[in-house]
């Protein structure tokens, strides 16, 4: 799941696996199933669709629990949950889907959770009695659940990948943020910070898509994670605002955060791909100059809501009129009397200290 975007069907998925992480009640119940080596079919909701393929059996509407579907499960035949997994409908049920929708499962279980899955367009679950494993089936995607501790131990990975991008985009970041102040900004300065955040946003959603199978056993992996990325988001739209060519054909940032998106992995470590994803190629060299407009700089002064920098922004034009402009010439922008004015000319001269002092020093 590479892709900033998501699919419905990639989204779905991820719901079901949610549903059935470590520490789930149905997870619970999944595991005996496989303990006790009887296998399983299961399908996580009920509508005319289900009623219509699915024969004899029994209609329970049972409260869930996790001893009851091992039990049950013992039975030939699928059980039929609701889709909150609060109650078991219907046990030992045989399906019949279409025979006509395309599967290549060979296994009769795993063929017809497949089928079943298509057709009705709900979750179904099989587990495998001789291959000991877990499949989900959602749409058209089967998924295979790993065991937990391996799944941690390429999270931890992942995680300490994460820590090393998230070094050298601060890096590239506090260069970004010293040149801006010198107005000394290339195209390239710019893709190289893109091309960063979307390096570190994708391994972020990678080791999320990680603590979501773990459920509970990816806890600290989940705090870990909220501390690397806190204010990633925010930066990227930043950046591209900063930085969107104007025009009446000027695109929206979050379609150029859609187009960073589908860059390949090779594309994405190509400095001219990133910046004709965002726009700044249009004939132009790498190393042609290019001017913020402060939106970045601003949020990092303190107290300053965002609809005043909207304002400041729009006008004064760019960053380097920002930092020449005085108290007065800030009042006269709507919603800064003179205690703002002050916070904000003397938020961005602290700021343009510290930048060049880091690249210099």
């Amino acid at each position: 799941m590479v892709n900033i975007e998501r699919s419905e069907e990639s989204l779905r998925l991820r719901a079901t696996l949610a549903t059935i992480a470590p520490g789930t009640a149905l997870r619970d119940g999944l595991e005996r199933i496989l303990r006790g080596r009887t296998g399983a079919l299961i399908v996580l909701g009920h509508d005319k669709v289900v009623d219509s393929i699915a024969t004899g059996g029994f209609t329970l509407d049972v409260p869930f629990t996790a001893t009851g579907l091992r039990e049950l499960a013992k039975m030939d035949g699928a059980l039929v949950l609701d889709k909150d997994v609060n109650k078991i409908h219907r046990a030992a049920v045989h399906l019949m889907p279409d025979h006509t929708i395309h599967s290549d499962e060979t296994g009769t279980r795993h063929r017809t959770a497949d089928r079943v899955a298509r057709q009705t367009g709900l979750p179904v679950i099989s587990v495998s009695q001789s291959m000991q494993i877990i499949a989900v089936y959602v749409g058209e995607t089967r998924y295979v659940l790993e065991d937990p501790g391996q799944i941690l131990s390429r999270a931890n990975q992942a995680l300490a990948t994460l820590e090393r991008y998230k070094l050298r985009l601060d890096e590239v970041s506090s260069t970004l943020s010293a040149l801006e102040i010198e107005d000394l900004v290339t195209v390239r300065d710019v893709t190289v910070v893109a091309q960063r955040l979307e390096m570190v946003t994708r391994i972020a959603r990678e080791i999320e898509d990680y603590v979501l199978e773990l459920g509970t056993d990816g806890r600290l992996l989940s705090l870990q994670l909220e501390e690397l990325i806190t204010g990633v988001d925010a930066d990227r739209e930043l950046v591209i605002r900063d930085y969107l060519p104007a025009g009446k054909k000027a695109r929206t940032p979050s379609e150029v955060l859609h187009a960073l998106g589908e860059l390949s992995a090779t594309e994405l470590v190509d400095p001219a791909a990133v910046a004709k994803a965002m726009g700044l190629t249009a004939g132009d060299h790498l190393d042609g100059a290019v001017a913020p407009r402060g939106f970045r700089l601003l949020t990092k002064v303190p107290r300053l809501p965002g609809s005043v920098v909207e304002r400041l922004v729009e006008h004064f034009g760019g960053l380097q009129q920002l930092l020449s402009a005085g108290i007065d010439d800030l009042q006269t922008v709507d919603g800064v009397g003179e205690l703002r004015a002050r916070s904000v000319r003397e938020g961005l001269s602290r700021l343009a200290e510290s930048s060049i002092l880091e690249r210099y020093v």
